[in-house]
């Protein structure tokens, strides 16, 4: 059953991608870039009041590629999708067959007046999903602007029904660099055929 529309929550991708759009290479992060990767950390941690939570949606290859060392995260309840699992794997809350299960999930009690936002972190086939789902109206995607060997790649997306966005709260403007890697952190936004805006942003009172 579809949530009611009050509890209805915002889908939203990040990634960082480097000039040949890759995004991971032998189940690791092709790059090491500090900044960066506190920038991602501070915005799907991010909340509107303590108490709330985020869910962080994972692949199954994306999840076990990960190190223990990456969690706990504050304020994340973390969802991985699979066919094939049949428990909750170690250091996740959930387990879901498909996106959409997921968002469910985020939408419909008891996590309804928790969850914030739904952030979607991969793999390839989960972002392509999302960036599809109706629900989707922020695509957070930092340009690694340097080229590195890749052999796992961001899927394109429609850039008609996304615009990038030439600033955005909580986001740094114009180009950083860290490690002697330079990156522009930037957000795309779905457009909406009558023009409104997608539901509002959500920001820190912290």
């Amino acid at each position: 059953m579809e949530a009611a529309k009050g509890n209805k929550k915002p889908v939203r991708v990040i990634a960082a991608v480097c000039n040949n759009r890759g995004i991971g290479k032998d189940n690791q992060m092709p790059w090491s870039i500090p900044a960066e990767f506190q920038y991602f950390l501070n915005t799907v941690t991010r909340v509107s009041r303590p108490g709330n939570m985020n869910m962080m949606v994972w692949g199954k290859q994306c999840w076990v590629s990960h190190p223990d060392s990456t969690f706990p995260l504050p304020n994340i309840l973390h969802a991985v999708l699979s066919k094939t699992l049949f428990t909750v794997p170690d250091h996740a809350h959930f387990l879901c067959e498909s996106l959409d299960a997921a968002v469910r999930l985020a939408s419909e009690p008891p996590l309804a007046d928790l969850i914030e936002i739904i952030w979607i972190v991969g793999g390839v086939q989960v972002y392509k999903e999302a960036m599809e789902h109706p629900r989707c109206d922020l695509i957070y995607l930092t340009d690694i602007m340097a080229e590195f060997e890749c052999d796992v790649f961001f899927p394109e997306f429609d850039k008609k029904l996304f615009e990038v966005q030439d600033s955005f709260p909580d986001v740094p403007n114009g180009i950083q660099e860290d490690n002697g890697i330079k990156y522009k952190c930037q957000v795309y936004k779905r457009k909406t055929a009558d023009g409104a805006k997608p539901e509002e942003e959500t920001h820190s009172i912290l």
